[in-house]
């Protein structure tokens, strides 16, 4: 049984993965969410590689394809589904 990543499972160390899907949890607030991650570059089949992480673990610094760097909560990172390169 293959376990579904997230965004919020990719450490700094483990380099970069693919995005699979942006996914909502139903509501309007996640809605918008996935609808901000989209427009942020956040698609399916581009790279990401979590760059840095805070000491407290929230937020993320996180590089999308190859020039965007974009900061995002643990909660939105749940968002995007990925498979590890």
């Amino acid at each position: 049984m293959t376990t579904q990543l997230t965004l919020s499972d990719l450490d700094v160390s483990d380099g970069t993965a693919m995005v699979v899907d942006v996914v909502s949890d139903g509501s309007q607030i996640g809605d918008g969410f996935r609808d901000r991650l989209i427009a942020m570059g956040l698609r399916k089949g581009k790279t990401v590689k979590v760059l840095r992480k805070a000491p407290a673990g929230d937020p993320y610094q996180v590089r999308v394809g190859s020039t965007t760097e974009i900061a995002i909560r643990k909660t939105e990172a749940k968002l995007v589904l990925i498979s590890k390169s």
